[in-house]
């Protein structure tokens, strides 16, 4: 149990170090594309006043600095329009694959879009020459608005690059993540389960030796006391003990399915539970009364069951009830086992199979995990909590296809 918990502390501070390290790379970009649109405004306030220069200028005006401030707008995209709103010119804007409606109804949105965004410049320029007839007739008039033209701009596409820079870059390091965590998890099962496969190996020829000697007494004490009453119950702890041997024997290898009854299998678990367990525990079972029949491992299926009402019992402390209820569903048959014990929090309803989960102090938290490896790999089932509430108790449902 404690090394369960300090794996998931592990895990929750390398992903708590992940998303800080993630918002320190957007806070960062966001700082520099920010520091990237305002020098980029600054060039277009200077590209600006050389379009000024340029309206402005006499035939006496030195234009080769002007001229190479606005040639070298290569990136940015620029749309000038006049005072009457009309488009004088563009700059940078891919217009050269669509027809000419196309065309006016980009550079339409494009216009909306960069004065939405607040990229606007209005500059003014020195009207054309007039006659004295119609300069005496200009100053008549009062508040005469000088001509201006508007200059609107974009981010380059280069910023614009830069600025979703980050999300992919997170993006791209989140999958390289999830494919390292599905490596090691995958690798740290494969280990887990060559650890099962050999302790269990090793437990069933560990018990073979003194199961076999415990049958050669058994014959021996048959032969001598062929009436003694306790000979029939000692036969039944030793076929108890090869059965238990059978079943370590097979977690290692993929045991063949027959088709067997589930009541069957159910009732055989509940009759050797009820002796051996407190006359406060109750366990009645709740079956179809038609005989219902999939393909299992009845030995394996056994100690499933057998699992689940030992971890209910103890959870009763000795006391209690459990119903053992089987239901013939379309596609599947489901069997659900209740108990009236201390319950799980709904925090622990996917931890509880993890191995090393236990709640005794003695015992290695072996038995849900087992019992999850023998639903899920050998009977392509599944087994869960389905409900459970602290002090009132807990329901686990196991389904398998029919």
């Amino acid at each position: 149990m404690a090394w369960i918990n300090k794996t998931k502390k592990i895990k929750y501070l390398l992903i708590a170090a992940a998303i800080v390290i993630a918002a320190i790379s957007l806070v960062y970009s966001h700082f520099l594309v920010k520091d990237l649109e305002d020098e980029a405004g600054n060039k277009m306030s200077i590209w600006a006043e050389a379009m000024q220069s340029l309206n402005n200028a006499d035939e006496n005006t030195d234009l080769n600095l002007v001229l190479k401030v606005l040639n070298t707008n290569n990136t940015i995209p620029v749309i000038v329009l006049n005072d009457n709103g009309e488009v004088e010119m563009t700059r940078n804007i891919d217009c050269h694959e669509l027809s000419v409606n196309d065309s006016i109804s980009h550079i339409q949105d494009e216009l909306e879009h960069m004065r939405s965004a607040g990229h606007s410049i209005k500059i003014t320029y020195a009207p054309t020459p007039m006659s004295e007839d119609s300069l005496s007739q200009r100053d008549s008039l009062e508040n005469v608005e000088q001509p201006y033209m508007e200059i609107l701009y974009d981010n380059s596409l280069v910023l614009k690059r830069l600025a979703i820079y980050p999300y992919i870059q997170i993006t791209i390091l989140a999958l390289f993540a999830i494919i390292i965590i599905f490596v090691i998890v995958s690798s740290q099962r494969a280990e887990q389960n060559r650890v099962w496969v050999g302790l269990t190996k090793e437990t069933a020829h560990q018990l073979g030796t003194p199961i076999s000697s415990l049958m050669a007494w058994m014959e021996i004490l048959r032969e001598n006391y062929p009436e003694d009453p306790m000979l029939p119950e000692f036969e039944k702890d030793v076929d108890r003990l090869n059965l238990i041997a059978e079943r370590f024997s097979k977690v290692g290898s993929l045991p063949e399915p027959k088709l067997e009854s589930v009541n069957e299998v159910i009732w055989h678990v509940v009759n050797y539970l009820k002796p051996r367990s407190s006359a406060n525990v109750a366990i009645n079972c709740h079956l179809p009364e038609n005989d219902c029949r999939v393909m299992m491992n009845a030995s394996l299926f056994e100690w499933v069951i057998e699992n689940l009402c030992k971890n209910a019992i103890d959870a009763m402390g000795g006391k209690g009830k459990i119903d053992i209820t089987a239901k013939e569903e379309p596609k599947r048959l489901a069997i659900e086992i209740s108990d009236t014990g201390k319950g799980i929090a709904k925090s622990r309803f996917k931890s509880v199979f993890e191995p090393g989960y236990t709640t005794k102090q003695r015992g290695w938290g072996l038995g849900l995990s087992l019992a999850k490896r023998i639903v899920e790999k050998y009977h392509k089932g599944r087994i869960f909590v389905k409900s459970s509430e602290l002090g009132k108790g807990t329901t686990f449902r196991i389904e398998l296809k029919r």
